[in-house]
C-alpha cells in the first residue's frame, strides 16, 4: 500500500530522508529515487513511497 510523505533531505549520493504523514522518518536509497524517475528532490516536496514485501522502500513516486 502506498504511503504519503514529505522530503526532509536529499543527500549527495541520491538517497533521501522523508517524513511520513504518521511522523516517522524513513530513508530511501538512491535506487528507489531513480525508480520514480527523479533526478533530484527538494525538501518539502510531497512524494509517495512504495515498499517491497520486506518493508524496504522500493520506489519514491510522484504524489497521488
Amino acid at each position: 500500500m502506498p504511503e504519503q510523505a514529505t522530503v526532509s533531505a536529499f543527500h549527495p549520493d541520491g538517497s533521501v530522508t522523508v517524513l511520513r504523514d504518521d511522523g516517522f522518518l524513513v530513508d530511501a536509497p538512491a535506487a528507489a529515487v531513480a525508480e520514480g524517475g527523479w533526478r533530484t528532490l527538494r525538501p518539502g516536496q510531497r512524494v509517495t513511497l512504495r515498499r517491497d514485501q520486506d518493508g524496504h522502500v522500493r520506489a519514491v513516486l510522484r504524489p497521488v
